[in-house]
């Protein structure tokens, strides 16, 4: 008997969009269900278990971020991830104020869907406060302590934010934008160099112990955490 395939829903009304999102999810080896408005995706949600929901904003009656309102006061906590094709930062901050884990903008490369789906059902399978060990960097949530060996990193809160940022999510490019909502949560930023300023902190606390070389910068976009 094979694994258990990772369950994915789309709830999407664009027909061709819709279609090559589940042809390429199928070949990805997941379990696709599809889902044309929000009233149909609800009762889905109901009668079934999802690992993942993809759920695009503008929906015909119930739009994406009223319909995530609605899984979240209904206490159900699968992980979803917007595709919005608003670029302004208030409607991804809302996207996220709602209750969904991500977002993606369109058009994206559906390496990078790809991507954000793995990132959330592996999040999701990892209880709060649980410990990340990645080629014996640790990094615990609940104690906020990050160790390789016996010795433990001293780190700032922005530093430690941005390991966790990277360590949950390796593989997704992350543009500067979206790390000061992330990780600095949208405050104001004077400098904006900042964030690459964190960056350099970051990688010259982990350069003693060879796992700087896994923050790849991106040129003309941001960062990453490559896993290779």
């Amino acid at each position: 008997m094979g694994l258990k395939k990772e369950k994915v829903l789309i709830v999407e009304d664009n027909e061709d969009l819709l279609n090559s999102i589940k042809e390429f999810l199928l070949k990805e080896g997941y379990d696709v269900s599809c889902a044309v408005d929000a009233e149909q995706a609800f009762d889905m949600v109901i009668e079934d278990h999802y690992d993942c929901l993809v759920v695009d904003v503008l929906l015909p009656g119930i739009n994406g971020f009223e319909f995530v309102e609605h899984l979240r006061e209904s206490l159900i906590n699968v992980p979803i991830l917007i595709l919005t094709a608003l670029d302004a930062i208030n409607d991804k901050v809302r996207g996220l104020s709602c209750g969904a884990d991500d977002y993606l903008t369109k058009p994206f490369d559906f390496r990078e869907l790809l991507a954000r789906i793995k990132s959330l059902i592996r999040r999701s399978n990892i209880t709060k406060g649980e410990e990340i060990n990645f080629k014996g960097l640790k990094l615990n949530s609940r104690s906020r302590q990050v160790t390789v060996e016996d010795t433990v990193l001293k780190m700032s809160k922005r530093e430690f934010a941005l390991l966790e940022l990277f360590l949950r999510n390796p593989g997704i490019v992350f543009s500067r934008e979206e790390i000061m909502e992330k990780v600095w949560e949208n405050e104001k930023i004077i400098k904006s160099n900042v964030i690459d300023v964190y960056i350099l902190y970051l990688r010259n606390k982990l350069k003693p112990y060879g796992y700087d070389r896994y923050i790849q910068t991106v040129p003309g976009y941001g960062y990453r955490f490559c896993e290779e």
